[in-house]
């Protein structure tokens, strides 16, 4: 019997499900500061993903500071994301570690990209079109993401507790959105999987 081997894109959530009921109405505001670090980091992102693509045509590698660097900006992303969607109370950290492993700093949101240590080097041409069915499911995803909201700000405001079943969707599409943008950005080879499961 074998045992799966995880994908090297890790997206993890931990949390109790009673939220205060008054945090729906103001957390995104409360969010606001990490939400603008959030999408700074986002356009650094960027450019360092355009290096990446010149690093692995030329050499198949990943440079490990680069790497761990881009896995910061999506562990921070996924933590601000997970409080400005209410999912949990506690404020998320001001943590800029570049680590490809969790440094375990806020443990209710966890994201854990496996350096790889050599890619193809030709992928990067063709990934972003292989990619193309899990956009389409991606897009799908997102509108229903966005009634999961709706519906869940409505359950923690007039019950004080997050359905277990709708915080779970949006963990499992903010993993499905983490592979594939690991998948394309360049950080793995492997195709993801059309799962929103760990």
């Amino acid at each position: 019997m074998s045992t799966a081997i995880p994908y090297p894109a890790q997206l993890g959530f931990e949390g109790g499900l009673h939220i205060a009921r008054w945090r729906p109405l103001v957390q995104w505001l409360l969010a606001i500061p990490q939400l603008l670090i959030s999408w700074a980091l986002g356009q650094v992102r960027n450019v360092l993903t355009l290096i990446n693509l010149f690093s692995v045509l030329f050499t198949k590698r990943i440079p490990r500071p680069l790497f761990d660097m881009i896995a910061m900006t999506y562990r921070y992303e996924w933590r601000t994301t997970s409080y400005a969607l209410f999912l949990r109370e506690d404020y998320p950290p001001f943590d800029f570690q570049p680590a490809a492993d969790d440094d375990g700093v806020d443990r209710h949101a966890v994201v854990t990209l496996t350096y790889p240590e050599s890619l193809n080097r030709w992928k990067p041409l063709y990934k972003w079109f292989l990619a193309i069915p899990h956009y389409a499911v991606l897009l799908g995803l997102t509108v229903a993401s966005v009634f999961v909201i709706i519906a869940g700000f409505f359950a923690v405001v007039f019950s004080g507790e997050y359905p277990v079943g709708l915080r779970n969707f949006l963990v499992g599409v903010s993993r499905y959105s983490l592979r594939l943008q690991a998948y394309v950005g360049l950080l793995n080879d492997q195709y993801p999987p059309f799962a929103l499961s760990a």
